[in-house]
C-alpha cells in the first residue's frame, strides 16, 4: 500500500508532515517512540491520521510570550493555576494523542487542563478542535496571523467567543497588542499597566 504524504512549509521554516488516516494505535505508538528518540518534532494522532510538526524561533517566541503574559495575569489576579505546558494528552479509546503548545489547570480536580493554547503557522493537518473536544478541554485559544481566536466548550461543542469565559476580565485586545510588541520588557510594562 502506498501512502501519500503531504508536506507544508511556511515562511518561518515550520513544517508539518501529514500521514493520511490509515494508521492504527499500535502503529502510531511505534512511530511516536521512534520520533521521540530521534527528534524534537511534535507528533499528533487523530483517528488514524498522524501529523509531525517542526517548530522555529517565531513559534517559540509567540508561545513563550503568550505563556508569560497569561501567568503574569493569573498571579496578579490571585487565580490559582497549574501550568502543564505541552504535556501529552492521549488515549487509545479516544483515538487521539497530542501536545498542546501551552496548557493550564484552573480547577485541579479536573482530569484534563481547563485552558490550552495552540500557535499556528501552518494550516494543514489534524482537526485541532476535535482532539481537544475528546479530552473536554474547556477553552482553547488559537494564535494565528497575529490574532487570537477563543473557543469555549459548551454542551459538548466548541463555540467561538470574543472573550475568555474562564478569564472574563482579561482584556484580549491588550493581550494581543502586548504579544505583538518586539520588546518583552515593553510588553510586560504595557500589560501590567492595562490589568491594574
Amino acid at each position: 500500500m502506498t501512502t501519500q504524504l503531504n508536506l507544508e512549509t511556511n515562511s518561518t521554516g515550520e513544517q508539518i508532515i501529514v500521514f493520511p488516516g490509515c494508521y492504527n494505535w499500535q502503529q502510531f505508538k511505534t512511530i511516536q517512540s521512534i520520533i521521540n528518540e530521534q527528534s524534537t518534532a511534535k507528533i499528533s494522532y487523530l483517528d488514524g491520521q498522524i501529523d509531525l510538526m517542526t517548530t522555529g524561533e517565531e513559534y517559540e517566541r509567540i508561545k513563550t510570550i503568550l505563556g508569560f503574559l497569561i501567568e503574569l495575569y493569573l498571579c496578579e489576579k490571585d487565580i490559582d493555576y497549574l501550568p502543564v505546558g505541552s504535556a501529552t494528552r492521549e488515549a487509545e479509546i479516544k483515538g487521539a494523542s497530542f501536545q498542546p503548545h501551552e496548557s493550564y489547570y484552573l480547577d485541579k480536580t479536573r482530569e484534563n487542563p481547563d485552558l490550552a493554547i495552540e500557535v499556528i503557522f501552518t494550516s494543514g493537518g489534524i482537526n485541532k478542535l476535535e482532539k481537544y473536544k475528546r479530552f473536554e478541554v474547556t477553552e482553547v485559544w488559537f494564535w494565528q496571523n497575529n490574532q487570537l481566536s477563543i473557543y469555549y466548550l459548551h454542551h459538548g461543542e466548541y463555540e467561538q467567543v470574543n472573550n475568555s469565559v474562564l478569564l472574563p476580565e482579561l482584556d484580549i485586545d491588550l493581550l494581543i497588542k502586548c504579544v505583538n510588541l518586539p520588546s518583552r520588557p515593553q510588553a510586560k510594562k504595557m500589560f501590567m499597566e492595562g490589568i491594574e
